[in-house]
């Protein structure tokens, strides 16, 4: 935890027993896996190329990645219209 301070990370926890703090995050997790994960193990020739691709997927679902629950918008566009 002290490492943790150091640098200035803050450790995020849900509430003891409530499995719903974290729901948001284990839905993204469980996407990234389906969607470049699980099946596509092998086509990733070093971790430098695995990491690539985690970044190149993040910045596609929040930039590019429609969805029902967002009105059909990506996150970061869904996010400013509901700004306004």
């Amino acid at each position: 935890m002290n490492s943790l301070k150091e640098h200035g990370i803050t450790q995020s926890m849900s509430r003891k027993g409530n499995c719903y703090d974290n729901s948001i995050m284990e839905t993204f997790f469980g996407r990234l896996k389906n969607e470049i994960y699980y099946g596509y193990e092998n086509n990733y020739k070093s971790f430098k190329e695995f990491s690539n691709a985690m970044k190149e997927y993040i910045d596609y679902y929040n930039n590019e990645r429609i969805q029902a629950k967002t009105k059909w918008m990506p996150p970061v566009q869904y996010r400013l219209a509901s700004m306004s």
